[in-house]
């Protein structure tokens, strides 16, 4: 690993269901562990970044979620209005038909709208683009790679967890093959013990996303000689 393993987590509650108190319980493991960034609805952003004031874990905010089949515009007004509340990153869901369709203009000034959205917000905020991988073949992944390249984003990451399928590390690999050092590659969906953790980070994962964080970080320290958590 390239770093302490809690640091590659962004701690993720993005069940329709999720209350408030949901939220504040997954900024507090946040804290207690160290996790990069929590990842929530735009609605508990506000919520989220109050929690974590000034304690140095990030807030994600998804968008265009779970479809990714809202228009640019739409998706760019979620991206601000998350960046006013608080929100360090975005996780958007690519316009996944318009892929399949081999619309590349069309999925590419998407990502860019969302990506200038969250310029103009300042302070950094970096976009992670949601491929999808479990609705799309090689090719098509190869191309949203590109076009994530091309409209600014920072990341790729493999998927929702609302689909039919999650994280594969063969598709990690390919991505983090497809993007080079350029961009950085978030692996997510079904991610629930260390092992598959683990072979995500292998497989090239700059970040893991999970709920089930907490859990494989209590794995993990259980397996190593105690030193004091980082």
């Amino acid at each position: 690993m390239k770093k302490p393993l809690n640091l590659y987590f962004d701690h993720t509650l993005l069940k329709p269901e999720a209350r408030q108190e949901d939220v504040k319980r997954l900024c507090a493991e946040a804290v207690k562990y160290g996790f990069y960034s929590v990842c929530v609805n735009s609605c508990y952003v506000e919520t989220a970044a109050r929690e974590l004031a000034d304690c140095g874990v990030k807030v994600a905010a998804v968008v265009g979620f779970p479809l990714g089949a809202c228009t640019a515009e739409t998706k760019a007004f979620e991206t601000a209005q998350a960046c006013e509340k608080g929100a360090g990153e975005i996780d958007m869901v690519l316009a996944v038909g318009a892929l399949k369709d081999g619309r590349d203009d069309y999925v590419r000034e998407d990502i860019r709208a969302v990506v200038k959205a969250a310029a103009e917000a300042g302070g950094g905020v970096c976009v992670k683009v949601i491929l999808e991988t479990c609705l799309l073949t090689d090719e098509e992944i190869l191309r949203a790679c590109r076009l994530a390249e091309e409209g600014g984003a920072g990341f790729v990451k493999t998927s929702t967890g609302f689909s039919s399928g999650g994280a594969e590390a063969r598709l990690v690999a390919l991505m983090k093959e497809a993007v080079g050092g350029r961009l950085q590659v978030k692996a997510s969906g079904g991610i629930r013990d260390l092992k598959t953790a683990l072979e995500m980070i292998e497989a090239g994962a700059d970040r893991i996303g999970a709920s089930a964080s907490p859990a494989i970080m209590e794995e993990y320290e259980r397996g190593r000689p105690h030193t004091g958590r980082r």
